[in-house]
């Protein structure tokens, strides 16, 4: 398959994940069709001593299923939020747990199997009143095949909740390690033109993380295309490839500062924000 076949037909699964399936509604509702091989609900929570409310998004899957993580890779669905309907709401931060590398049909995707617990930092307007969060959720999940889902949830963050739930603790405790805890010497990315794009080349001064290292490049502009990057060592600098196609297909310009790097191994991640100029 082309890269610009392949661009149309994830192009096409985007736009199908606003007509499809069935919403919901109500706190802690989850989607009860069993064709859709998901339910989908809100873990309340706890309020935090900053004022910031920690709940989660979970998103339970039917054995043998998947979904996908913020960047899910040359054959995944990337899920999409809107949290529009929310009352109280100042700010809301997603902590994503790492990924699983799932390679099927020769390409790889990231993403999650049975289930995703997706850690919500919410910031009230009004940190001493409850918050009612009311999402709009749009996300892809695969089996041997792939179906958009449409869903709406909502739910009640009480500003006296004060027990914290090991379930989302666990999530954020698989998240990536920062830059600094992975220490981290240097990121540096060249960009140049290519025809339907740009090509980024990072060179990551870094200790190996383990073997069959995978990284992940992300643009600010989630509507851009990321090729699977490639990646090679030698000693403690990482070096990644990776085409970025905009949905015009033509150069664009990119500043290597508002990229995020995503370094993967089994059970381990960098999350590395910013890349400085070549020099």
């Amino acid at each position: 398959m082309t890269r610009s076949a392949r661009f149309k037909i994830i192009a096409a699964a985007l736009a199908g994940l606003a007509l499809s399936a069935p919403g919901l509604t109500g706190a802690g509702a989850a989607l009860a069709d069993p064709e859709l091989h998901a339910e989908v609900d809100v873990l309340p929570g706890w309020r935090q001593a900053d004022g910031t409310h920690m709940a989660a998004l979970r998103i339970t899957l039917d054995e043998g299923w998947k979904t996908y993580w913020r960047a899910p890779g040359e054959a995944g669905i990337p899920p999409q939020f809107d949290w529009d309907g929310s009352q109280n709401l100042g700010g809301l931060d997603l902590h994503w747990p790492l990924p699983e590398l799932i390679v099927s049909g020769g390409m790889t995707s990231l993403g999650y199997l049975h289930e995703l617990i997706l850690p919500i930092e919410v910031t009230a307007a009004d940190p001493s009143a409850d918050i009612a969060i009311e999402g709009h959720l749009a996300f892809g999940i695969c089996e041997h095949i792939c179906m958009p889902l449409d869903a709406r949830v909502s739910a009640v963050l009480p500003a006296a909740a004060a027990d914290q739930d090991p379930r989302i603790l666990g999530a954020l405790a698989a998240r990536a390690d920062t830059a600094a805890e992975a220490a981290v010497v240097a990121a540096d990315c060249s960009v140049e033109p290519i025809s339907d794009g740009v090509r980024v080349t990072a060179r990551i001064d870094m200790p190996t993380l383990g073997a069959e290292e995978y990284l992940v490049v992300e643009p600010a502009d989630r509507s851009i295309w990321v090729s699977e990057a490639m990646v090679e060592r030698t000693g403690d600098i990482l070096i990644a490839e990776a085409d970025l196609v905009p949905a015009d297909a033509k150069p664009f310009a990119l500043d290597p500062a508002d990229l995020r790097i995503t370094v993967l191994t089994k059970g381990r991640g960098v999350d590395i924000e910013g890349c400085a100029p070549s020099e």
